[in-house]
């Protein structure tokens, strides 16, 4: 199994390693949630209240690549409701606000779980723990009825040999407690969709026939449920699911949705050229396996960037899980990955010479090839200019500058020729003025090579400018 996984990332790398995407005319497939939606599905990201401050992430996050996302912490038992009674919605109410401003559809996460709760929880006799979850989901569900589409009611109910998890509702109310949350979350949100949710449940296996059992018990006594959340937690240096398409139809066959729900590959770090075709051949997989069933409604990233994942914390010496790097520049196997998956078609940079270089915006654009700086002097830089989207009115570019050895700091300029106007730029700084525009390198990413982007505005006509380094 392994050489065969190590014989496709090789076919995958040669495929897409330098490949850039080719853009459909219709403005909005020009994004994962573009691709995704033209096929009845939602492609998100997760995120949380401290990425919110960060204005280049944000650029990203609400620019139209994803139309979902799900709170990585500020829904959970333990912010919502730190003392018996006391309710606090601030921060779930921020990442809301920030949704609904970008057009990005909320999965509430998560209602009853095991792991993150306050203290008070754990410390009530059993005989009250009914009655604190039902009043828990129902002030919680209330607040955000109309506001989220889907729950993530109760999550990870389960041990990986699909025994049930012990947890203080467990303990109190049996296996029992997953019907009641269900009940009392449809009582107060009966709009939404609502799940169960779990990790290690992608393929086949004593966990996902647990999981597989649980739903048909449950409908079988009536109880509301309309979907199931793989997490899609996943590692290189393991295999693949076994038989992850399957999986998700038998759950789909029950009448129910299937999302793809907190999905990030990680590895064991330094990054390299195999492990990062291996693991956009394991994006590859998920995206098509939920592509081939009607049923799969959507995917979520667990966040779309390295530079807040969850990873390097909890697993020691693993990382550079996500499709962005830290730098918060896409990784072109795993993001290409993901795009053919959808159904998007990628080119290589030779069949790009050819896409035009401008392009009316009653047309939705094309994406123009690269501007490259010209030789260098010895100790100097070159610098290479691309656009990566473009819509009406508005584009995101990206330059990427490379040196000898031992250079630290750079500058790269250029003058626009055709009125365009830098809005938002992330891992560089810059001046505009007029149509001349100067980045100089941020502290992180003094020493080249370094990437840096930024969203601008055009009209009429959007011309790949000459760059300049130093």
């Amino acid at each position: 199994m392994r050489r065969a996984l190590l014989a496709g990332a090789a076919a995958l790398v040669a495929a897409v390693s330098t490949a850039v995407v080719m853009v459909n005319a219709d403005a909005a497939t020009q994004t994962l949630n573009g691709l995704a939606a033209a096929h009845g599905r939602y492609f998100g990201s997760a995120t949380d209240n401290g990425e919110l401050s960060d204005t280049a992430y944000t650029a990203i996050l609400g620019g139209g690549e994803f139309g979902q996302t799900t709170p990585g912490n500020s829904m959970k038992w333990d912010t919502i409701e730190p003392t018996q009674g006391t309710f606090n919605y601030t921060k779930g109410d921020a990442i809301v606000t920030f949704a609904q401003q970008h057009n990005l559809k909320v999965r509430g996460h998560t209602l009853v779980w095991h792991s993150q709760l306050p203290g008070w929880v754990s410390s009530l006799p059993a005989a009250q723990l009914q009655a604190a979850m039902e009043n828990h989901i129902t002030q919680e569900a209330t607040h955000y009825k109309g506001k989220v589409f889907a729950w993530d009611v109760v999550n990870e109910p389960f041990n990986d040999d699909g025994t049930f998890r012990t947890s203080p509702f467990y303990n109190a109310m049996g296996s029992a407690y997953i019907a009641d949350a269900l009940r009392t979350a449809r009582a107060a949100d009966p709009d939404a969709k609502l799940y169960i949710n779990d990790y290690n449940t992608d393929g086949m296996g004593a966990k996902s026939d647990a999981m597989y059992n649980l739903v048909k018990s449950l409908q079988s006594q009536g109880v509301p449920i309309d979907g199931v959340g793989f997490q899609g937690h996943l590692a290189i240096q393991y295999g693949f699911p076994s038989q992850m398409q399957q999986n998700l139809q038998r759950f789909a066959d029950l009448g129910l949705d299937v999302a793809i729900t907190e999905l990030d590959v990680r590895m064991v770090l330094p990054r390299d050229a195999t492990k990062d075709a291996t693991q956009a051949t394991y994006y590859n997989n998920v995206v098509k396996a939920c592509a081939a069933v009607t049923r799969c409604v959507g995917i979520t990233i667990w966040d779309y960037t390295d530079k807040y994942s969850w990873v390097p914390n909890t697993f020691s010496g693993q990382g550079a899980a996500l499709p962005w790097d830290e730098n918060l520049a896409k990784k072109p196997t795993a993001y290409n990955a993901i795009v053919t998956g959808l159904g998007g078609t990628v080119e290589s940079p030779s069949a790009s010479a050819s896409v035009s270089r401008s392009a009316s915006a009653s047309a939705s654009a094309s994406v123009s090839p690269s501007a490259s700086s010209s030789p260098p002097p010895s100790g100097s830089c070159t610098a290479t200019y691309r656009i990566v989207n473009q819509w009406p009115g508005g584009f995101q570019g990206e330059v990427s500058v490379a040196a000898p050895a031992g250079k630290s700091g750079w500058t790269v300029s250029w003058t626009f020729a055709n009125g365009q106007k830098i809005t938002q730029m992330w891992s560089g700084t810059y001046t505009q003025s007029g149509a001349a525009v100067t980045v100089k390198n941020v502290s992180y990413n003094a020493s080249p090579p370094a990437t840096f982007g930024f969203l601008a505005d055009w009209s009429g006509t959007n011309a790949v400018p000459a760059v300049t380094c130093s």
